[in-house]
Protein backbone atom coordinates (compact mmCIF):
# COMPACT_ATOMS: atom_id res chain seq x y z
CA UNK A 1 0.00 0.00 0.00
CA UNK A 2 1.27 3.27 -0.54
CA UNK A 3 0.21 6.68 0.55
CA UNK A 4 0.95 10.57 0.71
CA UNK A 5 0.89 12.76 3.44
CA UNK A 6 0.99 16.60 3.35
CA UNK A 7 1.62 18.66 6.40
CA UNK A 8 0.81 21.92 5.22
CA UNK A 9 2.61 24.37 8.41
CA UNK A 10 2.52 27.51 9.32
CA UNK A 11 5.93 28.37 8.75
CA UNK A 12 7.31 25.31 6.60
CA UNK A 13 5.17 22.56 4.74
CA UNK A 14 6.54 19.05 3.71
CA UNK A 15 5.29 15.79 1.85
CA UNK A 16 5.68 12.31 3.04
CA UNK A 17 5.09 9.09 1.15
CA UNK A 18 4.66 5.83 2.34
CA UNK A 19 5.91 3.10 0.20
CA UNK A 20 6.86 -0.42 1.17
CA UNK A 21 6.18 0.24 4.94
CA UNK A 22 8.61 3.12 4.82
CA UNK A 23 7.94 6.80 5.41
CA UNK A 24 10.43 8.74 2.73
CA UNK A 25 10.11 13.06 3.06
CA UNK A 26 9.67 14.00 -0.51
CA UNK A 27 12.34 16.62 -1.65
CA UNK A 28 11.19 19.50 -3.28
CA UNK A 29 12.89 20.92 -6.48
CA UNK A 30 15.81 22.50 -4.70
CA UNK A 31 16.30 18.98 -3.31
CA UNK A 32 15.00 20.20 0.41
CA UNK A 33 13.07 18.19 2.79
CA UNK A 34 10.82 20.88 3.98
CA UNK A 35 9.51 24.18 2.03
CA UNK A 36 8.64 27.55 3.51
CA UNK A 37 5.10 28.23 4.09
CA UNK A 38 5.29 31.24 1.86
CA UNK A 39 4.25 33.14 -1.55
CA UNK A 40 5.39 36.53 -2.62
CA UNK A 41 3.29 38.42 -5.44
CA UNK A 42 4.70 40.86 -7.87
CA UNK A 43 3.44 42.91 -11.28
CA UNK A 44 5.33 40.09 -13.15
CA UNK A 45 5.52 36.77 -11.13
CA UNK A 46 4.19 34.45 -8.15
CA UNK A 47 7.16 32.94 -6.24
CA UNK A 48 6.56 30.88 -3.50
CA UNK A 49 8.55 28.58 -0.89
CA UNK A 50 12.36 29.28 -0.41
CA UNK A 51 12.10 31.64 -3.58
CA UNK A 52 9.09 33.68 -1.40
CA UNK A 53 10.90 33.84 1.73
CA UNK A 54 14.20 35.63 0.61
CA UNK A 55 11.63 38.51 -1.43
CA UNK A 56 10.60 38.91 2.47
CA UNK A 57 13.25 42.28 2.73
CA UNK A 58 12.39 43.88 -1.26
CA UNK A 59 8.48 42.99 -1.06
CA UNK A 60 7.25 43.05 2.39
CA UNK A 61 3.87 44.30 1.55
CA UNK A 62 3.40 41.23 -0.82
CA UNK A 63 5.00 38.80 0.38
CA UNK A 64 2.06 36.19 2.47
CA UNK A 65 3.56 34.25 5.54
CA UNK A 66 2.08 32.46 8.52
CA UNK A 67 -1.70 32.80 6.57
CA UNK A 68 -2.31 29.45 8.73
CA UNK A 69 -2.46 31.76 11.59
CA UNK A 70 -5.64 33.34 10.31
CA UNK A 71 -7.90 30.49 9.31
CA UNK A 72 -10.98 30.36 11.00
CA UNK A 73 -10.56 33.73 12.86
CA UNK A 74 -12.19 36.97 12.62
CA UNK A 75 -11.23 40.44 12.32
CA UNK A 76 -11.20 41.32 15.57
CA UNK A 77 -9.55 38.73 16.95
CA UNK A 78 -7.32 39.89 19.68
CA UNK A 79 -4.69 37.37 18.40
CA UNK A 80 -4.97 38.52 15.16
CA UNK A 81 -4.65 42.20 15.96
CA UNK A 82 -1.78 41.68 17.26
CA UNK A 83 -0.20 39.65 14.84
CA UNK A 84 -1.14 42.18 11.96
CA UNK A 85 1.57 44.05 13.17
CA UNK A 86 4.30 42.36 12.53
CA UNK A 87 3.03 41.34 8.51
CA UNK A 88 3.62 43.55 5.88
CA UNK A 89 0.90 42.47 4.09
CA UNK A 90 -2.95 44.27 5.12
CA UNK A 91 -5.64 42.79 6.38
CA UNK A 92 -8.82 44.45 6.04
CA UNK A 93 -12.60 43.78 7.70
CA UNK A 94 -15.32 42.71 5.31
CA UNK A 95 -18.22 41.98 8.28
CA UNK A 96 -15.63 41.20 10.76
CA UNK A 97 -14.57 38.47 8.17
CA UNK A 98 -10.64 38.74 7.06
CA UNK A 99 -9.48 39.63 3.51
CA UNK A 100 -6.14 40.00 2.86
CA UNK A 101 -5.09 43.19 0.32
CA UNK A 102 -3.31 42.96 -1.92
CA UNK A 103 -0.89 45.84 -3.16
CA UNK A 104 1.19 45.64 -6.13
CA UNK A 105 4.80 48.05 -5.30
CA UNK A 106 6.93 46.99 -8.82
Amino acid sequence: MSAIGIDLGTTYSCVAVLRNERIEIVPNDEGDRLTPSCVSYSDIEVLTGKAAKEEIPFNFENTLYQIKRLIGRKFDDPNVQQDSKYWGFKIINQDNRLKIQRKLVR
